[in-house]
């Protein structure tokens, strides 16, 4: 499925080694203000090269819209949205044609497909999400015309919490030719009680789907996630006072319906798989071999997945947005 949304419909397109990646958006509202400087910001901090403890590869990342804008509106058509690739280098990836990297999707691509893209793993990329962040761009607008705003934080990396400590573990990480994983969290703001569908439409399990329908996404946690499991239901239960709830265990969402509050998510992200350290894996031939996997990577992949969740969470929020507006 590279399609998303009931409503506020993307469908992404595009490897990392390809020409360009994009989105077609279908669904969004006519008469949002909309300009490339309105999507720039969020791909600017999803792209690479912008730090040392990031992936070198230099992608300016420049957004074209290409339809479904006219005088500076949307229009209610079709929005494509296009990101050309500029610094590709899919020499660094020959050694890997005939070789599985562990932790990677080269296996069950090959296994599903009966071929796959060598080249940074294609489609399977991170780099993908470069259609997902832009079309998110667009969510937050029609978002923020409605009062809703979405922002996300970097909660541990490799278990530690404090910006220096975090950063001391990401180099740590790199000098071994290793990777490190971590936590973040992404909160939605202002957004109305009643955006969800049950049974099956509820809100945390679309966002839970988002959310894990990023690549590097390994767990995901609503409210107070595993920590619910250990209490009392008195000491869980949200109470409801003359001015609202007095705490927000559930994360905003009750019965798969928003409550009002604001929408609390927390994200598990794997280490980077792309590594130098050597490693075992086995051949398209069964044959088993050493690998070190060369090409430009994050060796931590968590400053840069925020603005993707951020993304996510906006696109959910969207479309469930307009979905209320059917009953109103």
């Amino acid at each position: 499925m590279n399609t998303t949304g009931r409503n506020f419909r993307i469908t992404t397109f595009g490897e990392s080694h390809g020409k360009a990646l994009g989105a077609v958006i279908d669904g969004c509202p006519p008469g949002i203000p909309l300009d490339e400087t309105n999507i720039q910001p969020l791909l600017d901090r999803r792209r690479p090269g912008r730090s040392p403890l990031t992936s070198p590869r230099q992608e300016t990342d420049t957004i074209e819209i290409l339809s479904g804008v006219f005088e500076g509106k949307t229009t209610g058509t079709p929005i494509a949205v296009l990101v050309r690739n500029r610094d590709v280098r899919s020499g660094d990836y020959e050694h890997l044609r005939e070789v599985f990297r562990p932790g990677h999707a080269d296996f069950t691509y090959q296994e599903k497909y009966g071929t796959r893209d060598h080249r940074g793993g294609g489609r399977s990329s991170g780099r993908e999400t470069v259609g997902r962040v832009a079309a998110g761009a667009i969510a937050m607008k029609y978002l923020a015309m409605n009062g809703i705003t979405v922002s996300g934080r970097i909660v541990s990396v490799h278990g530690r919490t404090e910006p220096a400590e975090i950063e001391a573990e990401i180099r740590a990480a790199k000098d071994a030719g290793d990777s490190v994983g971590g936590i973040a969290e992404i909160v939605a703001h202002g957004c109305p009680a009643g955006l969800g569908d049950p049974v099956f439409g509820k809100l945390d399990a679309l966002i839970a789907g988002a959310m894990m329908g990023i690549g590097a996404v390994k767990g995901v946690a609503i409210g107070d996630g595993f920590a619910v499991a250990e209490r009392f239901g008195s000491e869980n239960n949200d109470p409801m006072t003359g001015d609202g709830f007095a705490s927000n265990h559930a994360g905003g969402i009750l019965g798969g319906i928003s409550s009002g509050q604001d929408i609390v998510v927390r994200i598990a992200v794997k280490p980077t798989p792309s590594i130098t350290k050597m490693q075992k894996t086995r051949d398209i031939h069964g044959n088993i071999v050493d690998i070190s996997v060369g090409g430009r990577h994050d060796p931590c992949i968590v400053p840069r997945i925020l603005p993707v969740a951020e993304a996510m969470l906006a696109l959910v929020l969207a479309d469930c947005l307009l979905e209320q507006g059917k009953y109103r």
